[in-house]
């Protein structure tokens, strides 16, 4: 197609063309002729270039396909979850590396139940997780939720079911420094349970088994609070029928000897002689009871001593004497007795043992009233001098 314009205004950069029917069109100055100049008539050329159109297209489609080979054809997997052991109160759960392809990562969350248990630190390089606290026989569903730039994915869901308290397969010993010997009988005694017995210290070890508390493993489990027990907690597992508690088994705990032991024997109990003497009491109850205690059984007692009960009783309930008081008429009353047996001996040598007649009814009442006058004046009798409670026959 050709068409003739006719130059107009000529500048460096646009150059004014105009139509036979008088419409601008404002041109390129480089596609010009260089000697060109207002009023001049150019012939333009149009045509297709169909071969470059194919070029161009052919270039346009090989992009495309670099572009959807490098971004296009991979995309994220949704995590593959599985349960690595289960114990009677936690649970092992492990997952491949995830696939991002070209996406960026968001999070990966862990689901219990149906419930956010919390994300999973450093998702690219922690392959699995270790969920403690859990119920004795009881069942638990768990689930992954991988966000991504380019979408959420979600995992299978596992069910999960912790164990009895007779079922020893979740045990996962990890044995440290042992003799020879005692490695041959923990083989033994963990097949026998159907435990295992795992080499080094892994997520999944429950126990960690040694005699000696050193070594790389045994810092290692440390760190993970994993519990070192001695190899006597297998056995007694394996006698009870059921997982024990461990707080007995310590590698550290103190030892407790077998029953019947000399541990077990208890100290023979003291002697009476070995016992220290009881601490006297103030009063007048102290002499009875050291005396009760020290001094050896002599019979019934004395006439004086019973009389000297009898006023130390009466004078303290009745009257409310002070202890000074009861020990002075206990005194007077030891006094009066003495001097009667001297008085009666006296006599008995002089004009022997004189039998005192009946008295009268008169005397007996007299007797009386003066009986009851020397109790309440303090124990003496009518003569003053205190000799006896009764009057001697001559």
């Amino acid at each position: 197609m050709l068409v003739s314009l006719t130059v107009g205004k000529v500048d460096a950069g646009v150059t004014v063309l105009l139509t036979p029917d008088k419409r601008l069109i404002e041109f390129p100055s480089i596609l010009l002729p260089p000697d060109i100049s207002s009023g001049s008539i150019v012939d333009i050329t149009v045509a297709r270039n169909t071969s470059s159109e194919e070029a161009a297209e052919r270039a346009f489609r090989t992009l495309q396909e670099q572009i959807f080979n490098a971004f296009g054809s991979a995309e994220p997997v949704a995590p593959n979850l599985r349960c690595r052991n289960a114990t009677q109160t936690s649970v092992v759960l492990e997952w491949d590396p995830i696939q991002l392809a070209t996406a960026d990562l968001i999070s990966l969350a862990l689901y219990r139940n149906g419930q956010k248990a919390g994300n999973i630190p450093r998702p690219t390089a922690m392959h699995s997780t270790k969920i403690s606290g859990l119920a004795v026989d009881a069942e638990y569903t768990f689930h992954l939720v991988l966000r991504t730039t380019a979408g959420t994915y979600t995992s299978d869901k596992v069910v999960v079911r912790t164990h009895k308290m007779t079922d020893l397969s979740g045990i996962t010993i990890t044995t440290g420094i042992l003799p020879a010997a005692v490695r041959e009988n923990l083989t033994q005694a963990v097949e026998r349970i159907g435990a295992k017995i795992v080499d080094g210290v892994r997520i999944d070890t429950t126990h960690f088994v040694t005699t000696e508390g050193r070594g790389i493993q045994w810092e290692k489990a440390n760190e993970l609070n994993i519990p070192v027990v001695r190899p006597e907690w297998v056995d007694a597992c394996e006698r009870n029928g059921r997982i024990l508690g461990v707080t007995k088994f310590y590698l550290d705990a103190v030892r407790v000897g077998p029953p019947g032991g000399p541990d077990d024997r208890l100290p023979p109990p003291p002697v009476q002689k070995d016992l220290p003497p009881e601490p006297p009491t103030n009063g007048a109850g102290s002499r009875q009871q050291t005396s009760s205690t020290t001094a050896p059984d002599s019979g019934p007692p004395r006439k004086e001593e019973a009389v000297e009960d009898d006023v130390a009783s009466s004078s303290g309930s009745e009257s409310g004497a002070s202890e000074d008081e009861v020990r002075e008429e206990k005194e007077k009353v030891r006094a009066g007795g003495q001097d009667e047996q001297k008085v009666l001996a006296d006599e008995r040598e002089q004009q022997g043992l004189a039998v005192r007649p009946k008295p009268t009814a008169e005397e007996e009442s007299d007797s009386d009233d003066n009986e009851d006058t020397t109790r309440g004046k303090g124990g003496k009798s009518p003569g003053g001098d205190g000799a006896s409670f009764q009057d001697v026959a001559l």
